[in-house]
């Protein structure tokens, strides 16, 4: 199901005015997920489409959008999803992949049906999905939690240690411009992506989960005039390249990152000292 208003981002100018209410009608995705449905939210972020599928008995089937200006969704498009439920299979042109919990699957450019479900209704998958324009096709490819590509990052004195599981990125599954993992924060760790940093050159979005009845504090906005987001469980921030992006919970959790633009370089950051934050 999609949402057929297309979510489109404020300016920095805009974002510095904006009262709570209205940076979560901008900025936030909810309702992510409906048992038996897949929830699609299109926007103007890259052309960004951001949703979840979650299966029950039946198998859900990807449907195009007129929005897409073609025949199929994934004739110009890549998807990527990471499985946040129970293990689930994603059958893409009459090939079954097994995802597991926190496995991830890619899909590339010129797929003509792709169709999620769970291996049990009483524990459904949950794919949280990205999906951005395409140029180029890349082959299906699957990877497993154990098989992502970890980068260990921060220190339980700052309470940031965390690892980063990247999955489609230039040394994993290869893409055209999708570029997507997940973080994990250790226990006793509550700060993510702290220094806190932004990426011109590119566009991201955020989906956190495992938190369970806890939030997380989100913090964006161009550095010196930052704002906040309260999150919960499941729910999605949209990132402009102009904004940081970091966050503080009540406790330890995960969040699944994407990104697309110009390039797919990981650590094509400009950091921001914390110091200078306002």
């Amino acid at each position: 199901m999609f949402n057929d208003s297309i979510r489109r981002l404020p300016r920095p100018q805009e974002v510095a005015q904006m009262t709570a209410a209205e940076l979560r009608e901008a900025f936030l995705v909810t309702g992510l997920y409906s048992a038996g449905q897949i929830m699609l939210q299109l926007t103007d972020l890259d052309r960004f489409i951001v949703g979840g599928a979650m299966p029950a008995k039946a198998p859900l089937t990807l449907e195009n959008h007129k929005e897409t200006g073609r025949t199929y969704f994934l004739e110009r498009r890549e998807l990527g999803a990471i499985n946040t439920g129970g293990p689930g299979t994603v059958t893409v042109d009459g090939r079954s992949f097994a995802v597991e919990t926190e496995g991830c699957i890619y899909v590339g450019m010129g797929a003509k049906e792709v169709k999620f479900s769970s291996h049990e209704a009483q524990t459904p998958a949950k794919f949280f999905i990205l999906s951005c324009p395409a140029h180029l096709a890349h082959p299906t490819a699957v990877a497993t939690r154990t098989e992502a590509n970890k980068i260990m990052l921060g220190t339980p004195a700052a309470a940031n240690q965390r690892v980063i599981r990247q999955y489609i990125h230039e040394q994993g599954i290869p893409s055209c411009q999708l570029v997507m993992g997940y973080t994990e924060l250790a226990e006793g760790s509550v700060w993510n992506t702290i220094p806190p940093h932004t990426h011109n050159r590119r566009t991201e979005v955020y989906c956190y989960f495992n938190l369970g009845e806890r939030i997380v504090s989100h913090f964006m906005g161009e550095p010196t005039e930052t704002r906040h987001l309260f999150v919960h469980d499941h729910e999605a921030v949209l990132s402009p390249a102009w904004s940081i992006h970091s966050g503080c919970g009540q406790g330890n959790y995960k969040f699944i990152w994407g990104m697309a633009g110009e390039n797919k370089c990981f650590d094509d950051m400009d950091t921001i000292p914390p110091r200078d934050l306002r």
